[in-house]
């Protein structure tokens, strides 16, 4: 009996910055310890709020300035305008890649004059992936679909001079096509692949649905760092990115 074929070897690079993988660990030592076993299947990764007080800053900096990752600081900031461009030019010194505020006009003015002669793009929180209606009821949002507003506030953003956006998969392509979002950036958390559990997400999509809907960058967490074999996990997620379900380009 002839022996099995070997696997064709990968002709593309194995990363796909299209993908984020979101560090939503404890501390530094955590973060470093899960880049370590994605290797080279990842080159993009997100440091949230959570991180902040385990060094956050600390672990961003070393993915960026001693692996040459691309990092995405996820701190959804949201203060008076002199506070957010104070704050914005502190992290701008960091060389980091991407940065969030909260959607607000103001804030995002604000944001992109402390990030003005950087590289740093600023990218606006629309509605969070984890809010339904009943949440923005609860939070004395006015009527409207939960689309309605996140289009509407992207819309917005984009007027105040948001690099880009966050924003579930649900809304990417109504976001896509807004006149506004020529040459801007969409970034969509709430991925799941198929099979995957939802967890506390309500608007979610796989991979391929996000980047065919117009989405330059998907976030995923969970379906990674909680893998038996994260490095694996990841790979199936670019591939699926690859694949011709997934016909939008990275930007």
């Amino acid at each position: 009996m002839s022996p099995a074929p070997a696997p064709a070897a990968r002709t593309a690079p194995l990363a796909d910055d299209r993908l984020i993988v979101a560090l939503d660990v404890p501390n530094v030592l955590d973060g470093l310890a899960l880049v370590e076993r994605l290797g080279d299947a990842v080159s993009f990764y997100k440091v949230g709020l959570g991180m902040l007080t385990g060094g956050g800053l600390a672990l961003a900096n070393a993915l960026k300035q001693e692996q040459g990752k691309r990092v995405f600081l996820d701190l959804k900031l949201f203060d008076i305008g002199a506070t957010i461009e104070a704050a914005v030019r502190g992290i701008a010194q960091y060389d980091l890649d991407f940065l969030t505020v909260q959607g607000d006009p103001q804030v995002v003015r604000a944001a992109c004059e402390g990030a003005a002669g950087t590289g740093l793009k600023i990218l606006a929180v629309t509605v969070l992936t984890s809010l339904d209606r009943a949440d923005l009821d609860a939070n004395l949002i006015r009527p409207g679909s939960v689309s309605e507003i996140a289009v509407e506030r992207a819309a917005r953003a984009f007027e105040a001079g948001a690099h880009g956006i966050i924003t579930s998969p649900n809304e990417a392509a109504a976001i896509r096509a807004l006149p506004e979002a020529e040459g801007r950036l969409i970034v969509t958390p709430g991925i799941r692949p198929s099979g995957a559990a939802t967890g506390d997400q309500k608007r979610i999509a796989t991979p391929a649905q996000a980047v065919a809907d117009g989405a330059d960058h998907i976030v995923v967490g969970r379906p990674i760092r909680l893998a038996a074999d994260p490095r694996a996990a990841a790979l199936a997620v670019v591939d699926e990115l690859r694949s011709p379900q997934a016909t939008h380009p990275n930007r």
